[in-house]
């Protein structure tokens, strides 16, 4: 026994393998990291773009919700009923849209696709807040559920004057309040009556005539800026010479000629001699093509930048980006032609607005917007929008010039339609060439009172001529309206 013993004194003990663990607990908490981000990331999308994924056209949430809600109502700012559901006569809803045409692009439709704020609002239009006892008695009278009712930023008023102001013309009208980015009215023309959408829509898509009904110009249209774009020009030579506009002078013969490149004024008129302020007041072409030439192309490019230029625009309805080209490879021709808003520039009302807006405010650009809250059938609020600061355009000295100037369009220049009235206008007049044979848009943008401006327009008439001739007047119309000038 003992040596049994002693043997196994003289035996090492092997020690215990240990499970190499470490490495597998490791990678095992990397993925479930990992999975936690990754479901983490997902929740934050949805909720942040339930919107965005809402209205995408294969989601089927849409069914479900319009199977058990009406569509809600459309409201203006005061209170009109810009559009609602009914129930048809074959039991299905039927949206009806009370004023016609007179609103039908900035509202828009909810059939055969969706535009306008029945595309951007459908999120809230579709769902129901309302609450269990309203639904119960919904259910009880076998109805379906209220949806929630949109107010929209749009005046009835300011609406029904520039639909009958631009006539049977077409183009676009645009306006704003720019110390909020309230959009107050937008009327497109030619139009469409979106009570008959869904009959009429066929017709309209095969139509080509060019009216392009469907078409929104004043977000989606992109157009020749002309005149209007002497703002940008002029405020790109206030910045390459840091405000100081004093020496600027120029004789203008009607005509200003750069090597091969000849640049006119409108119908060949002589302004003789001006300065910087006049040469913006007359809307002389040539003194603005050798304006343009004068500023370096690093300034010009910056403003246009800026400016928001070939870039996206803070809007949450469709629309286009306008597009103005200059580069180091730009020839001088060219260069002379975006000066005075020609050649390849292209640009949308809805934009030239939202400058116009930025000067008015003091260089501050408010966010456009056209819904000022969501309330649900029990007048419950579910959300509210107020004024939002996008950015800075401009600073305040470069929009007091600015402002002087286009104050001087009106005193004395292209806008004096504007003149003499109980509200100061500050404007500036455009007549846009789109072909060969010198056809021309004409083109309105202001502001009134020019020295605390409350209301901004911006118009375009389509191969209407001068600007001071058809966009002014109509400017005049929707400005005393605003004002209540008889």
């Amino acid at each position: 026994m003992r040596e049994e013993l002693d043997r196994d004194k003289g035996k090492e003990k092997k020690p215990k393998k240990k499970i190499k663990s470490y490495p597998i607990l490791v990678i095992s908490g990397f993925y479930i990291v990992l999975f936690a981000a990754m479901l983490f990331y997902i929740a934050r999308y949805s909720y942040v773009n339930r919107q965005t994924l809402m209205n995408n056209n294969y989601n089927k949430r849409q069914q479900i919700l319009l199977a058990q809600n009406s569509r809600g109502k459309i409201l203006s700012r005061n209170g009109d009923v810009l559009a609602y559901t009914e129930e048809g006569s074959d039991g299905k809803d039927k949206r009806v849209y009370p004023y016609g045409k007179e609103f039908a692009h900035v509202v828009g439709y909810a059939s055969n696709g969706k535009a306008g704020i029945e595309a951007s609002a459908n999120y809230y239009l579709i769902n129901s807040g309302a609450e269990l006892a309203t639904k119960v008695k919904f259910d009880a009278e076998g109805h379906k559920y209220p949806g929630d009712t949109v107010t929209t930023t749009l005046d009835v008023t300011l609406q029904e004057v520039a639909y009958n102001a631009l006539s049977a013309r077409k183009g676009a009208i645009i306006v704003s309040n720019p110390k909020t980015g309230e959009i107050l009215a937008m009327v497109s023309k030619p139009d469409f009556d979106p009570n008959y959408i869904a009959q009429e829509w066929d017709k309209m898509l095969a139509d080509d005539s060019g009216d392009a009904q469907l078409l929104n110009r004043a977000t989606q249209g992109l157009y020749p800026p002309g005149s209007t774009f002497k703002i940008i020009t002029a405020l790109a030579y206030l910045r390459d010479n840091n405000n100081d506009y004093s020496g600027y002078k120029y004789s203008c013969n009607g005509k200003f000629k750069d090597g091969e490149d000849v640049i006119s004024c409108y119908h060949g008129e002589n302004h003789g001699g001006v300065d910087f302020i006049t040469s913006f007041a007359k809307s002389c072409n040539t003194s603005f093509a050798n304006i343009g030439l004068s500023v370096s192309q690093k300034t010009f490019n910056q403003t246009l930048e800026e400016l928001m230029f070939n870039s996206e625009l803070p809007l949450s309805i469709a629309y286009t980006k306008s597009s103005a080209t200059y580069d180091q490879d730009t020839p001088r021709g060219e260069i002379m032609q975006l000066s005075i808003g020609q050649g390849t520039t292209g640009m949308s009302p809805i934009h030239l607005n939202m400058i116009t807006c930025a000067i008015a405010n003091g260089g501050v650009l408010m966010k456009p917007y056209l819904v000022q809250s969501v309330t649900t059938e029990d007048k419950k609020t579910v959300a509210s929008f107020e004024p939002e600061t996008y950015k800075r355009l401009m600073t305040k000295e470069e929009t007091d010039i600015l402002t002087s100037m286009m104050v001087a369009v009106v005193e004395k220049g292209t806008a004096s339609k504007l003149k003499g009235l109980s509200y100061t206008a500050a404007g500036k007049t455009g007549s846009a060439e789109f072909n060969s044979n010198s056809d021309s848009h004409a083109w309105f943008t202001g502001f009134a009172p020019a020295d605390d401006p409350e209301i901004c327009v911006t118009i375009i008439v389509e191969n209407a001529g001068s600007g001071g001739s058809y966009a002014v007047p109509i400017a005049k119309r929707i400005f005393d309206a605003y004002f209540g000038v008889e």
